[in-house]
């Protein structure tokens, strides 16, 4: 049997697209030499909002645009669910993301551990999420800290410079 370190991980990141923290978690991923494999949403926001009538054709009520859209996101959402060891929500302070709460609540449903990732100003209205979740981290650093105590089983205290 494989032990941890020997395992390769795929990791879902879920949430915000209007910042770099993907990038940060990946590129603290590569230092540390993890075996993970990331995994995201589509996040081109236009590609995501328009890919229904893109492909499928177009619509005259936006529900029904977004409709389509959100059945062909949600094929991939869920197969990178079903399949992933782990997934990271991030939760931005300037937009809501709705679609990282679901994605949160689906993969705990399905027995994943989750991480949450938000700054303190969220907690009161992330409690529930929170609650669910097996660590709450303040930083992609400290997400990265999570993976690799969990995979190398070593505790690495500090922050990773980039």
């Amino acid at each position: 049997m494989p032990t941890n370190s020997d395992m390769h991980w795929t990791v879902y990141l879920a949430g915000e697209i209007h910042s770099d923290w993907r990038q940060q978690i990946e590129s603290r991923i590569a230092q540390r030499k993890l075996p993970v494999t990331l995994v995201s949403p589509v996040i081109d926001h236009d590609a995501s909002d328009n890919c229904g009538v893109s492909i499928l054709g177009g619509e005259t009520d936006t529900f029904w645009k977004d409709h389509k859209s959100a059945g062909i996101n949600s094929i991939r959402t869920r197969t990178h669910l079903q399949h992933c060891d782990i997934i990271v929500a991030r939760f931005g302070p300037k937009y809501r993301q709705w679609n990282a709460a679901f994605d949160a609540g689906f993969a705990v449903a399905l027995g994943k551990p989750l991480i949450t990732l938000h700054d303190e100003d969220l907690d009161h209205a992330m409690k529930e999420v929170d609650a669910a979740a097996s660590a709450v981290a303040r930083t992609p650093d400290q997400v990265v800290q999570v993976l690799d105590y969990i995979i190398t089983g070593t505790l690495h205290t500090g922050a990773v410079s980039t």
